[in-house]
């Protein structure tokens, strides 16, 4: 039975991403599946939480479980279906939905009710995330439709992502393209912002300050965390270096090289 380490093993429960901090694309990364074994040995309660909005919780159960981690689509909550809560409660009937992001994001839109469109003219509101298969007549419609009076979203700010090749354009680069077309920005939901932490820590059922968050990205994973009253853990596989995560404010509360850093000795 693998067990964590002191302080590690006092925590009532665990908030995980996952991109970087369990795997680099399909390849798992070291620790990933004995890690979250041992909360499930445990009894510990966690739950993933990704500002990846590419797919839909099923989809993220069957790539963990192709790394020998088992769970179900409960412990899966990702920006997408943040962003969906949120247009849910602040835009009942909105209209038809112009999206620039992958399966994760437009699935949770239709789930919970939502037409989606990709006309600029029929559009009321804008969601835009990671888009592996972004064209530039995607964009141009999105463009259109913000520059008409279309709501904006945008799922997370992640400029890159960790892949099995290095660092690629992330949801932060479609931001980008889209606030140099239309000279406006858009309204955030993923990680940093307190909303998520909020949503998550409800599903979760553990007070802040007896959760943890770990991550590999510090403007979101650390720095929100950091706002909710969270305790932060930093793994150095996907975005931060040793030399950034030591210099940032604020501070993860530990820096650990990968996974294996959590376990007994």
């Amino acid at each position: 039975m693998t067990r964590l380490a002191p302080p590690f093993d006092a925590f009532q429960g665990w908030l995980i991403d996952m991109d970087g901090v369990l795997y680099h694309g399909t390849r798992p990364l070291p620790g990933a599946s004995s890690f979250i074994r041992a909360l499930q040995e445990a009894q510990t309660p966690f739950l993933f939480l990704t500002n990846n909005a590419t797919r839909t919780p099923a989809e993220y159960v069957q790539r963990l479980a192709q790394m020998d981690i088992h769970v179900g689509e409960e412990a899966i909550f990702t920006s997408a279906l943040a962003t969906a809560r949120y247009v849910q409660q602040t835009y009942p009937a909105p209209g038809p939905v112009l999206v620039v992001g992958g399966n994760g994001i437009r699935v949770a839109l239709q789930d919970a009710g939502f037409a989606l469109t990709d006309r600029a003219d029929q559009a009321r509101i804008v969601v835009s995330a990671m888009d592996v298969d972004a064209t530039y007549a995607r964009c141009a419609e999105a463009t259109l439709a913000i520059r008409g009076g279309a709501a904006w979203l945008q799922t997370n700010p992640d400029r890159t992502f960790p892949s099995e090749r290095g660092i690629v354009p992330g949801a932060g680069a479609i931001q980008a393209f889209l606030e140099a077309a239309t000279e406006r920005t858009p309204l955030i939901i993923g990680k940093p912002q307190p909303g998520i932490f909020q949503q998550a820590l409800e599903l979760l059922g553990t007070p802040p300050e007896a959760t943890v968050m770990l991550g590999d990205r510090l403007e979101t994973d650390i720095l929100g965390a950091h706002g909710a009253g969270l305790k932060t853990i930093c793994v150095l596989t996907g975005i931060a270096t040793r030399d950034q995560a030591q210099a940032y404010h604020p501070r993860p509360d530990w820096i650990l090289d990968d996974l294996n850093g959590l376990f007994r000795k």
